[in-house]
C-alpha cells in the first residue's frame, strides 16, 4: 500500500457531472448511469483539499452538431473538432446543470467552462484546443497551490475523463481515477480507455474506499 500524501497537496475533480451527460436529459448525450456518480464525487472530495470542477458549455449551433445526413461519431475536419455529436450542455437549459446533489459552482475552488466557441469541442479540461497550447488555466492553479495528487471522477470516462486523465500526467501530476465515480458510454470504449490510462501511469481505483486506505497510511507516515 501506498501513500498519496498530505491533504493539502491532494486535489479532486469533478469532470463534465451534468444533466445533458445523464438519462434525465435523453436527447443529448445520455451516459447510462451517469446520474448515478455523485455520492463517490463527493466522498472522494473529502480526501482533497481543493475541489474543482469542469463543464462543457457549447452553443446550440455549433459547427459539429450531428444532422441526419451526418449522424453522431461521424467524422468531421477541424482543427479543434473530429467527431460530430448531438447539441448537449448549452447554457441556460437542464443539460448545462450539474447533477443534482454536487455543490453549487461557486462552491468549488476553481472551475473551467470548455467548448464555447462553436468551432472547437476539447474533451480534456486542461486545454481548449487540440494542440494543448491554450490553457484553462487548471494546471496553473495545481500548480500555485503546490498540488502533487488528483483524484478524478465525472463523464464520460472513454472521453472527457480519459482526456483530462492523460493531460493531467503529462504535466506531471500524480493520477488516480476513482471508477466508481466515473461511467462510460460504452463497455469497449470504457474499457479500451481504462487501459490506455493506466498504460500512461494513472492510478486506477474502484471506489473511494481504496482513498481510505491511503489516507490511513499517510497519517501513520506523516503524523
Amino acid at each position: 500500500m501506498r501513500s498519496i500524501g498530505l491533504k493539502k497537496t491532494i486535489a479532486s475533480i469533478d469532470v463534465d457531472t451534468q444533466n445533458g451527460f445523464t438519462p434525465l436529459c435523453p436527447t443529448e448525450l445520455p451516459v447510462p448511469d451517469g446520474e448515478q456518480v455523485v455520492a463517490e464525487l463527493n466522498q472522494q472530495a473529502t480526501f482533497a483539499q481543493y475541489r474543482v470542477g469542469t463543464k462543457d458549455a457549447h452553443p446550440a449551433n455549433a459547427d459539429w452538431v450531428s444532422t441526419q445526413d451526418a449522424p453522431v461519431l461521424s467524422p468531421i475536419v477541424g482543427r479543434n473538432m473530429d467527431l460530430r455529436w448531438p447539441v448537449h450542455c448549452v447554457p441556460g437549459t437542464k443539460g448545462f446543470e450539474l447533477v443534482k446533489g454536487l455543490p453549487h459552482v461557486s462552491q468549488y475552488d476553481f472551475f473551467v467552462y470548455k467548448g464555447v466557441e462553436p468551432d472547437m469541442h476539447p474533451y480534456g479540461g486542461c486545454y481548449h484546443d487540440f494542440a494543448e497550447k491554450v490553457s484553462t488555466g487548471l494546471i496553473e492553479f495545481l500548480r500555485c497551490k503546490e498540488v502533487k495528487t488528483v483524484l478524478v471522477g465525472g463523464l464520460a470516462t472513454d472521453y472527457c475523463v480519459k482526456y483530462t486523465v492523460l493531460q493531467l500526467l503529462a504535466a506531471g501530476f500524480e493520477t488516480i481515477v476513482n471508477l466508481g465515480a466515473c461511467r462510460g458510454i460504452s463497455p469497449q470504449t470504457t474499457q479500451d480507455a481504462i487501459k490506455e490510462m493506466k498504460a500512461q501511469g494513472a492510478i486506477i481505483i474502484e471506489s473511494s474506499r481504496e482513498l481510505r486506505q491511503f489516507d490511513q497510511l499517510s497519517e501513520v507516515i506523516h503524523g
